[in-house]
């Protein structure tokens, strides 16, 4: 089965929003940068899909005007075997990326970028209901801390905890860097 990996939004824009929270961002980078790393050696395509949206100011940190609709710098630098910019949570809307999947054969997606219960939770249950075999990369997303409609605080880890819950098994595997590896290897070594 062919396989892909989603970095999802995985941006500079996010840097410039209020909620940002360097607190995970280095863990994060480093599961990010380690998946990515596997998959190059494992020859599995890196598709970059990049989110740009609301008004095209140069205050916006999600408009090209402002210089930060690209990758972080802490990324691992790599030539993505495709790019896409969405305007919508689901990358596989508006965006290209479900032709470019097709033409390529890929039937399996590891997901992976910022943030988790957002675009990275809804490309998932999109590319699920599409028939993707879809691996949920849980360490290698990014989230930052939210609030309850009572005004009681969302901790990133229950958004992750919560995320995990609603897509495992009904959506995704959820897995480490290590099992999503693991498992692209296993599969070329039957293949």
């Amino acid at each position: 089965m062919k396989s892909c990996l989603l970095v999802i939004d995985a941006q500079e824009s996010f840097r410039h929003r209020p909620y940002f929270d360097p607190r995970d961002f280095g863990v994060y980078v480093q599961a990010q940068n380690a998946l990515i790393a596997g998959c190059l050696a494992r020859d599995i395509p890196v598709v970059r899909i990049l989110h740009v949206d609301g008004p095209a100011v140069a205050s916006n940190p999600f408009a090209l005007a402002s210089g930060h609709v690209r990758p972080l710098p802490e990324l691992l630098p790599f030539e993505p075997a495709a790019q896409f910019q969405k305007h919508r949570h689901s990358a596989l809307v508006g965006t290209g990326l479900d032709v470019w999947l097709v033409e390529h054969g890929v039937q399996r997606l590891i997901v992976s970028g910022i943030r988790t219960e957002q675009c990275c939770e809804t490309t998932t249950r999109h590319a699920s209901d599409l028939g993707y075999a879809v691996d949920f990369v849980l360490d290698a997303t990014l989230s930052f801390d939210m609030q309850l409609p009572s005004g009681a605080p969302l901790r990133v880890r229950d958004i992750k905890d919560r995320t995990a819950a609603v897509l495992k098994d009904r959506f995704a595997r959820i897995c480490s860097v290590e099992d999503a590896l693991e498992e692209h290897a296993d599969a070329l070594a039957t293949a």
